[in-house]
């Protein structure tokens, strides 16, 4: 019974490497398709511990790609796959990634003093499929961070619901 345990570990392992392989590849081919369209990249994967969640562990955000697009300072999550067949890939960034890649972003911004510069969140999908040409779309302002902040209530906000 060990022997199957460590056969399928072992495969497992062989997948997430594959995956993050073709991962790396995706990235270095987003960055080099930005850099054709004029962007100027900033920072890849940049990670940095963003807070603590609600079981107070550390928890850490990464963006893939940081970039400038003229004046634009874009955060680029880029996502990869063999095939589009079961979803689409722009699917993959759901409101948890988005959440996290803006809070990682705020954390961006404040370290080198941006606060103020005028910034998007782009996404960069490629789909590499096998013995074809890679098909590479952006989709410029995925998603806006006023989504994401906290809404203050006052006095005159309780009295619209009265």
């Amino acid at each position: 019974m060990s022997e199957i345990i460590s056969v399928t570990g072992q495969n497992k392992q062989v997948r997430m490497q594959s995956s993050r392989r073709l991962g790396d590849l995706g990235e270095q081919m987003a960055a080099e398709y930005l850099v054709r369209h004029g962007y100027r990249i900033v920072a890849a994967n940049f990670k940095v511990p963003v807070g603590r969640n609600s079981r107070g562990v550390q928890v850490s955000g990464e963006i893939d790609l940081i970039a400038l697009d003229g004046n634009v300072l874009c955060f680029i999550e880029v996502k990869t796959r063999r095939s589009a067949e079961f979803t689409p890939l722009l699917t993959n960034v759901g409101l948890r990634k988005q959440r996290q890649i803006t809070r990682t972003a705020r954390v961006y911004r404040r370290i080198f003093g941006l606060k103020d510069m005028e910034h998007r969140y782009d996404v960069v999908t490629v789909l590499i499929p096998k013995a074809e040409t890679p098909e590479i779309d952006i989709v410029k302002g995925f998603w806006h961070e006023s989504k994401f902040r906290k809404r203050r209530w006052n006095t005159q906000t309780w009295q619209d619901f009265i």
